[in-house]
């Protein structure tokens, strides 16, 4: 059986963190993606990308309605290696924290949760105000692992993609999800050596 990921992308700005995922899983036939796009996330990543949602869509396995609460990732007799929602939006933050399922990526959350499954939010948003942490605080006490892409600076990134691919890969780890898109640390000085 194909190892199962769904993938969630809401309507938060760090569209490309979700479609760089998808990228990335594409080309791996043994994991089976599960996509998720809220209306808000399709104009994001047409704005974002410079492409068209759909052009992201047909990167996942299968690809739901928002509304279609009837989907396989609806219950948790769908297996699943868990749930990544990137980017997760404070309004998405905020619905799980409350076991809201308005809509599908809510509910594939609140499954994903309840069956103690891996679930990493890529929080995007900044600064936080106090609601925001009580948010992520109940969230992460549910289960969930709060997540915000924030670049890791010892790898040297060198251009935007780079950055996004430290964040994708250390989600991908986090998942044990096989990949190559991080620079792994190997101590200070083996580090200066490589750079030579």
């Amino acid at each position: 059986m194909p190892r199962r990921l769904v993938v969630g992308i809401s309507g938060s700005s760090g569209a490309i963190y979700g479609a760089r995922l998808l990228e990335v899983l594409h080309g791996q036939p043994e994991i089976e993606t599960h996509l998720v796009v809220t209306e808000a996330a399709e104009i994001n990543l047409q704005h974002e990308t410079d492409r068209p949602a759909d052009a992201f869509k047909r990167l996942a396995t299968v690809c739901y309605q928002p509304d279609d609460l009837a989907a396989s990732i609806s219950s948790g007799s769908f297996l699943t290696e868990g749930m990544v929602v990137a980017p997760c939006s404070m309004r998405t933050v905020g619905a799980i924290a409350t076991s809201q399922s308005s809509n599908l990526l809510l509910r594939a959350a609140d499954v994903t949760l309840k069956e103690r499954r891996r679930l990493l939010l890529l929080v995007r948003e900044t600064p936080l105000h106090l609601g925001h942490l009580r948010l992520m605080t109940q969230v992460t006490e549910m289960g969930a692992i709060v997540m915000p892409p924030v670049p890791a600076f010892y790898a040297r990134p060198r251009t935007i993609e780079e950055m996004i691919d430290q964040t994708i890969g250390r989600a991908l780890d986090l998942l044990g999800l096989p990949h190559n898109l991080v620079r792994r640390w190997q101590g200070l000085e083996q580090t200066k050596e490589s750079r030579q």
